[in-house]
């Protein structure tokens, strides 16, 4: 049975490597302790196979503590892991001259600490295995009436068989770097015989990326007898090929006593790094396209603005007559037209600039490093004329064409979302001009702003004379078929054009302010129906409100909420309040201490649009939520073995092993549905069920009770028919 020891005196990372630990192997046992000198004492008269220890903590630092517990009986030969959130090569050093065998990065990677633990501990059973063969060996040879000559002429020989059957790299060199012996594994891999490379210096056998540290760290052990370290390294094969190892040097003094040298041993590493890199690369590009997504535009950006090497250009690039054409081919077609679209951008845009899929038909290109104003507008030029050229598509030739909109830094701005908001100010203004143009961002374009200025005014009356309604959209319990809760969404019946979208006014209210007063609207009316609800016997629906980052800075967020509770009688559990992951980082502190207190209310906290914000998960561990909901661009084009398949799968793997639960937005298709039933998903909400309704159809569809048939039940699915 393995034992892991972890090691942390804050409890949340306690609780999260246990529960990371236990996930490494069945029937792993976890022993935490919150202090350095309590670990020791354990370790007195207990022997884990793998310790992880944080670096910082009170009283005892991590390197001081790996020291003392290489110093210990149970712990000279136990692999330990050392977390750091210092970047600083001089910890990462520190730790492995205490005798450290890895160390990972604080906030800490799921998949990279169970991988890495995974391998240490594989790594540790090989070395128990070759170590126990070696002592049976030994024993052996006290027994035997043999010649002490032929018993270590024998043993020798069985060691070797027994060591050349370990799948890994393992070889024993001299104080001096001399190859003394070699494994089969190593001298396959080198194309050699074990005896051609007796004597051998290892650092002219093996090309590796990381010898000097290799040389670095056998110094190190050298000088500090018991100790050991392991560190990734890349090695080229005889063939050329590079594969990637992790390596542990160790001292032989451990092992065979009185004879000064070093045991190293690599392990294959190459297929989880090739993994690791796949994952890192579905993060960072759009599914379709496979250009760099919203994130990595962000990170390229902000690294030109702080490398400060000039005057670059932000072009965005928003298709003229894509809509049109997407309903009329539908989306397999579309699809294909923003394939063919990106293509021609390739094309177009000199190498060492980005491209990027910002959303939708929106593309956004970072010029670096231009002399001039002119040299944008050369490009956006070259950029339209060729999407101006007929797109061919099953025979047919479409005209899309696009407007760009181009924004300059540092004259400009030297904010990334400023940058791409003026770029956004610019393409609307040449799409007003006439569309197939581009043009550059002005301050004039803020403040000539007609159309914000007469939307500004009417969003104002539409506060006093309470043009505001909520529609809400049912949120249906994957396992059963039942609605279990709704969303609030917010609506205007503005006159003269109907029912609008927050889409259109939503920024305006949020610069204005007029959002918190809407904002405390939209949360009393919501609580009011779900209590209306409730007292229709409709049971305990769960309401969901949207709440904006403006009106939870700026408001006293918990003091209202507390009061829309109260006077409207709705049970706190009832209440589910969602944050886009934007809002919960601009300040980590004051949103942490805010949502402890909501907590304390009763209420439900959810994360909107999960997976689209920010690269950080820390808040997860950070924050107190409950629900996870998966953006809809996730669920769009989501099929069996798509890599929005796999971004969905990990998101509900993360949210299983947190304990959140997990609400699938944007669901309309069958395809899409039967996908999500394959997963752990809790509960689904989109057209397929049910478009946003008017509180009195949500009533007539909660009086019907409708008990939606899930593809998983073998039927096909219906649809709530509200009159």
């Amino acid at each position: 049975m393995t034992t892991i020891l972890i090691v942390d005196d804050r409890s949340t990372n306690r609780n999260i490597y246990s529960r990371l630990a236990q996930a490494i192997e069945e029937g792993a046992v976890v022993c935490t302790s919150a202090s350095p000198h309590e670990a020791l004492d354990w370790l007195t008269s207990n022997c884990p196979d793998l310790i992880v220890t944080d670096f910082r903590m009170p009283g005892m630092d991590g390197a001081e503590f790996t020291r003392r517990v290489r110093n210990s009986e149970n712990g000279a030969d136990v692999p330990v892991i050392v977390i750091t959130a210092y970047d600083d090569r001089a910890f990462r050093l520190q730790a492995l001259e205490a005798g450290a065998t890895d160390f990972l990065r604080s906030p800490v990677d799921h998949y990279e600490f169970t991988t890495r633990a995974r391998n240490l501990l594989k790594l540790q059973r090989q070395q128990q295995i070759i170590k126990g063969r070696a002592l049976a060996l030994e024993q052996q040879l006290r027994i035997s009436e043999r010649s002490q000559e032929e018993l270590v002429r024998s043993s020798r020989e069985a060691l070797t068989q027994v060591i050349d059957t370990v799948p890994a790299m393992i070889s024993a060199s001299d104080e001096e770097g001399r190859i003394v012996f070699v494994n089969a594994y190593f001298a396959e891999f080198v194309d050699a015989t074990p005896g051609s490379l007796m004597g051998r210096q290892i650092s002219d056998v093996i090309r590796s990326d990381k010898s000097q540290l290799g040389k670095n760290i056998q110094k190190s052990i050298l000088a500090n007898k018991g100790a050991s370290a392991s560190f990734e390294e890349q090695i080229t094969d005889s063939s050329g090929s590079e594969r990637a190892f992790l390596t542990t040097k160790t001292s032989l003094r451990e092992l065979i006593g009185g004879v000064t040298g070093i045991l190293t041993t690599s392990i294959d590493i190459t297929e989880r790094k090739q993994a690791e890199n796949t994952l890192r690369h579905i993060g960072l590009h759009d599914t379709l396209t496979d250009l760099p997504n919203r994130r990595m535009l962000y990170e390229r950006v902000q690294q030109e603005i702080d490398s400060g090497q000039g005057l670059f250009a932000l072009l965005l690039i928003d298709l003229d007559r894509f809509k049109s054409v997407n309903d009329a081919l539908g989306h397999a077609g579309g699809d294909r037209i923003l394939q063919q679209v990106t293509s021609r951008l390739i094309a177009c845009v000199p190498n060492g600039n980005l491209i990027a899929r910002m959303s939708g038909d929106e593309f956004v290109v970072v010029q670096t490093r231009i002399k001039v104003a002119d040299d944008a507008e050369k490009l956006a030029r070259q950029i339209i004329d060729s999407l101006s050229a007929p797109f061919l598509l099953d025979g047919s030739e479409l005209n899309i064409g696009c407007t760009i909109g181009i924004a300059l830094s540092p004259s400009d701005a030297r904010d990334v979302e400023k940058l791409l908001r003026y770029a956004d100010l610019a393409m609307y203004q040449a799409k007003a001009e006439g569309r197939n143009t581009l043009r550059f961002y002005s301050s004039d374009l803020e403040r000539t702003s007609a159309n914000n200025i007469s939307l500004e005014a009417d969003i104002l009356r539409a506060v006093s004379q309470e043009q505001f309604v909520l529609h809400y959209q049912p949120k249906v319990d994957l396992e059963t078929g039942s609605i279990v809760g709704a969303e609030a969404l917010l609506r205007w019946n503005r006159p003269g054009f109907g029912i609008t979208s927050p889409n259109i006014f939503i920024d305006i209210a949020e610069e204005t302010g007029l959002i918190n007063e809407i904002g405390a609207w939209v949360l009393n009316e919501a609580c009011t129906q779900a209590a209306a609800w409730q007292n229709l016997g409709c049971g305990p629906l769960q309401i969901a409100v949207n709440l904006s980052p403006v009106q939870f800075f700026r408001q006293d967020i918990v003091q209202l909420v507390a009061e829309a509770l109260r006077a409207t009688g709705l049970r706190p559990e009832c209440l589910e309040l969602e944050l886009t992951e934007g809002s919960l980082l601009k300040d980590v502190e004051r949103t942490r201490l805010t949502l402890q207190k909501l907590k304390q209310l009763g209420v439900k906290i959810a994360i909107d649009d999960f997976g689209v914000g920010y690269s950080s998960l820390s808040y997860l561990k950070n924050f107190a939520v409950d629900t996870l909901k998966i953006d809809r661009s996730f669920i769009f084009n989501l099929a069996d073995g798509t890599r929005d398949e796999a971004i969905v799968r990990a998101i509900i793997s993360l949210a299983e092993s947190l304990g959140l639960k997990v609400v699938a937005e944007g669901v309309e298709t069958d395809l899409q549905l039967g996908c999500l039933l394959n997963h752990p998903c809790d509960e689904a909400q989109g057209y397929l069920f049910s478009r946003p309704v008017p509180a009195e159809k949500f009533s007539a569809l909660m009086i019907e009770r409708p008990q939606y048939l899930l593809p998983k039940q073998r039927m096909q699915l219906r649809k709530a028919h509200i009159k």
